[in-house]
């Protein structure tokens, strides 16, 4: 036969063993026994408002209202439920489900399988979760294993695995991430080698490290301080990788991308500036502004914009320079220089260069060479059985 045990409002009372309910009244003071102690509640644990607990509790599951302290470890095995309050644990929080109106605190670790907070979430250790569900801000000291992250504020981790990732406000890992999906409203911040699938951030990505991904759409600025791959990139503002980047699809980039080692992908366009040591695409460039490279552009087509400007060669089937466009050397099949454009060296199958334009250095064609008025060239062009080799 159980035995509920009433604590009423205003006292301290010292438990060991609970066989039944514990009924805890307002601002009341429970005491463990034993070395640590500890409470134990085979049935539900009821705080009416504002309970303090100097021991760790273990119930069936717990039921309270207002500010609730644990100084201890609290484990629940099956629901763990606050209204209109705060909980704060000291020790480590294991429970089936747990729902906190406003703010929970655990000073060491989390294990659930469903967490829902209205306010705040801290964990001074690792955090074991299926859904975690948080209005405010979510803070780990330790590594984060989840299916879903879902914040409104902010969420800092430590690292870990998580499927997917949805915040409002800013989401930063401070260690190694796996995950599948992060969509965040603000600022991504990731540290260490980090991999996973697609990333949407409406404001800026920063990762100090690697990162492997599926597809990146960020509408501000993406920095990465070491080497990327993935599948596609659309920025609306600027990329910095600091080593190598790796597409297997798409570049697309509005503002200046400035790649430390080798950029490769299948199309790249850019509006602004592209900066990398080399540029391989196996479908198309298209560059607004200027592209400097050390080993050069090789691509199926490439495509400079207005006033444009190349450092280093062009290897392509098709190479288009823009009105008032400056390049250097162009290996390809078919060369057009629009209006004003300028380059040293040309060397294509068929060349097309419109009015104006100026030639430094040599021109070789294999099959046809159509100019129109004012064009200058140093050298008289000349036609040839075979072209020079791609340096």
């Amino acid at each position: 036969m159980s035995k509920n045990v009433v604590v009423p409002s205003d006292s301290t009372l010292t438990l060991s063993v609970v066989d039944g309910d514990l009924i805890v009244g307002r601002n009341s003071v429970i005491k463990g026994e034993g070395a640590p102690p500890k409470v134990t509640v085979s049935g539900v644990v009821e705080c009416d408002r504002h309970a303090v607990f100097h021991c760790s509790l273990y119930a069936e599951s717990f039921e309270g209202e207002g500010d609730i302290m644990i100084e201890g470890d609290l484990e629940v095995k099956d629901s763990l439920e606050v209204e209109d309050g705060h909980l704060s644990v000291t020790g480590k929080v294991n429970a089936k489900r747990i729902d906190v109106d406003k703010s929970l605190t655990i000073g060491r670790d989390l294990t659930t399988e469903r967490i829902d907070v209205g306010g705040s979430l801290e964990v001074k250790g690792n955090a074991h979760a299926q859904d975690i569900d948080v209005g405010g801000r979510f803070t780990t000291q330790g590594r984060v294993e989840a299916q879903a992250i879902d914040v409104g504020g902010a969420v800092i981790i430590k690292g870990g695995r998580v499927n997917t990732i949805g915040v409002g406000g800013s989401f930063e890992s401070q260690d190694s991430l796996e995950f599948r999906s992060i969509d965040v409203g603000g600022i991504v911040k990731l540290t260490g080698k980090n991999s996973g699938g697609d990333i949407d951030v409406g404001g800026s990505c920063r990762v100090d490290g690697d990162l492997k991904f599926g597809s990146i759409d960020v509408g501000g600025v993406v920095e990465i301080t070491g080497s990327a791959t993935g599948d596609n990139l659309d920025i609306g503002g600027t990329v910095h990788v600091g080593s190598s980047l790796q597409l297997s699809g798409r570049l697309d980039v509005g503002g200046r991308v400035d790649v430390g080692e080798d950029l490769t992908a299948r199309d790249v366009e850019v509006g602004g500036s592209l900066k990398a040591k080399s540029v391989i695409a196996s479908s198309s460039v298209e560059v607004g502004g200027s592209i400097t490279t050390i080993s050069g552009v090789s691509a199926g087509s490439v495509e400079i914009g207005r006033r444009g400007e190349v450092k280093g060669p062009i290897r392509a089937n098709d190479v288009t320079i823009g009105e008032r466009a400056s390049v250097e050397d162009v290996h390809a099949k078919t060369i057009t220089m629009e209006e004003k454009a300028r380059a040293q060296n040309l060397y294509g199958e068929r060349i097309s260069i419109e009015s104006d334009c100026h030639i430094t250095g040599e021109v070789q064609y294999t099959e046809s060479l159509r100019t129109e008025r004012n064009v200058f060239f140093t050298k008289t062009p000349r036609k040839v059985d075979k072209l020079p080799e791609k340096s």
